[in-house]
């Protein structure tokens, strides 16, 4: 996993009521624990038994000095609920809640610990705190299930300690007439995101800075290896390519202050290609398979939505135009009929961007040019300026479409969709796929365009709205948004229609 992606380091608290035996707690701990590292999730059992505040703070202490960067802390019994609830004021990290199930009926006198009560209110004392943390959605349980949800939580810690760490480096400004990507940064400081905003001729500057580097060599053979012969179309460009990669890793050590990750949200058109003689889109598809994603047209937020993909999956992640419809000729030959789930034309779409999307998520990705730039800058003639995209059709597989954006006010929304790249030709230029999400016509409606998001959205290559939708309950975003079955209808969806 890369450096910019933080690695979890996971402590077990767990709290008895002094009413209760201390032992019965003990036990079922140290049953969760022996079924976390079953189930290859390894966690630091604090020895400490929180009864009191007092215990709760020698707990914490140990948890902190084991290196412990997220918690989970485990009702055994009823559990204290305001030593339980101290823990997630005085930890600075992500902390689950969850407690124990009832293991037997031939023992519910000194065995019964009543944890399925004792959660209701540590719920209500959280509140009462107004402290975050995360509930599974199942948080009464055996040892076994409990390892499940921890095994869960883990990329929603992953998330949420990666963006208390980040900083959104961006080179503008934004592109004139893409309002999309203009969105107010207030919710970036909200959720405890630094930012800093920065010049295209910052860039061009230190891009210059960089011209001979005696490390561009190894950069570009590195892009050559990667690409091979069949994808490595322009040779001449890596060495231009690899020297701009090396810009912004400079940029993000020398910059990041101190934040220990790094995600940017770069400007790329107009005057990008005539002013450096290349399109960057490669380069920023190697930081997206790095976990550093560089985020097209400056869209801070389509940054941040890539990073919690990023930390969520541990894998690579792109962002697309929700671009185009998929023509009836290419839905009745390829896709009618001919998938698991029956989808309808109005389900399928393309999405694209100029090439950006990691090589390691295309089927046959070769490095290109930008034809819409290619028209407009060179008149259609033989590109020169315009190349250096990744382009190619994406492997098919499963997908989660998503992104968190902060509103004119202010405030925060999210998407999660969950579908799949589908294995059909699209026939067509750019970094590119056929996506199909159940109910997209409905969604894209009454979600997308209802709630005014933009063109932009976020794919992690998996199916992550499990964790996503946990990280943005956790940051406080009321607002979540998902593709509804079919009769379950949106509250701006016309019954009668």
């Amino acid at each position: 996993m890369s450096a910019n992606i933080p690695k979890v380091k996971l402590g077990i608290i767990s709290v008895s009521r002094d009413c209760f035996v201390l032992s019965l707690s003990e036990r079922r701990a140290g049953a969760v624990a022996a079924a976390c590292g079953k189930a290859g999730v390894g966690a630091f059992l604090a020895s400490t038994i929180v009864e009191n505040e007092r215990d709760m703070l020698k707990a914490v202490g140990e948890a902190k000095d084991a290196g412990c960067n997220a918690l989970v802390v485990f009702l055994g019994n009823f559990g204290p609920e305001t030593p339980e609830t101290l823990i997630a004021q005085k930890f600075a990290g992500p902390v689950m809640y969850a407690a124990a199930a009832e293991e037997t009926g031939k023992d519910l006198f000194n065995g019964r610990g009543d944890a399925y009560c004792g959660m209701l209110n540590c719920s209500y004392n959280l509140g009462l705190r107004g402290l975050r943390a995360v509930i599974p959605e199942n948080p009464v349980g055996t040892a076994d299930e409990i390892a499940a949800a921890v095994e869960g939580f883990i990329p929603v810690a992953r998330a949420i300690i990666g963006l208390s760490a980040l900083k959104i480096i961006t080179f503008g400004p934004r592109p004139q007439d893409f309002f999309a990507c203009n969105a107010p940064i207030k919710g970036l400081y909200d959720i405890g995101v630094e930012i800093q905003e920065n010049s295209e001729l910052d860039l061009l500057v230190a891009y210059r800075k960089h011209a001979g580097d005696a490390r561009i060599a190894g950069v570009a053979k590195d892009m050559a290896d990667e690409l091979g012969a069949s994808g490595s179309r322009y040779p001449d460009m890596l060495p231009k390519l690899a020297q701009y990669e090396l810009t912004l890793l400079d940029w993000a050590e020398e910059n990041r202050g101190a934040r220990e990750h790094v995600a940017f949200a770069n400007k790329c058109w107009p005057a990008f290609p005539t002013e450096f003689g290349f399109e960057p889109c490669y380069v920023n598809s190697r930081f997206a398979s790095r976990g550093m994603p560089v985020a097209c047209e400056v869209d801070i937020y389509g940054a941040l939505s890539e990073y919690i993909g990023a930390c969520v999956t541990g894998d690579a992640v792109t962002l697309l135009d929700i671009n185009n419809t998929v023509p009836s000729d290419i839905y009745e030959a390829d896709i009618k009929g001919k998938f698991a789930t029956d989808y309808a034309l109005g389900d399928t779409f393309m999405g694209f961007h100029c090439g950006n999307t990691p090589f390691c998520k295309l089927a046959k990705g070769a490095l290109s040019y930008q034809l819409i730039q290619n028209r407009l800058i060179e008149n259609g003639s033989e590109p020169d300026v315009t190349r250096g995209t990744l382009e190619g059709d994406m492997a098919a597989g499963g997908i989660t479409f998503f992104r968190l954006h902060g509103n004119p006010d202010s405030s925060l929304q999210a998407y999660i969709a969950q579908g799949e790249i589908l294995p059909v030709p699209t026939r067509s230029f750019g970094g590119i796929g056929v996506f199909a999400i159940p109910e997209m016509a409905r969604f894209y409606r009454h979600v997308l365009i209802e709630k005014r998001y933009p063109h932009h959205g976020a794919v992690a290559f998996g199916l992550a709205g499990k964790a996503l939708f946990t990280v943005f309950r956790y940051l406080g975003v009321a607002d979540i948004a998902h593709n509804r079955k079919k009769g379950d209808l949106y509250a701006s969806e016309n019954p009668f229609a």
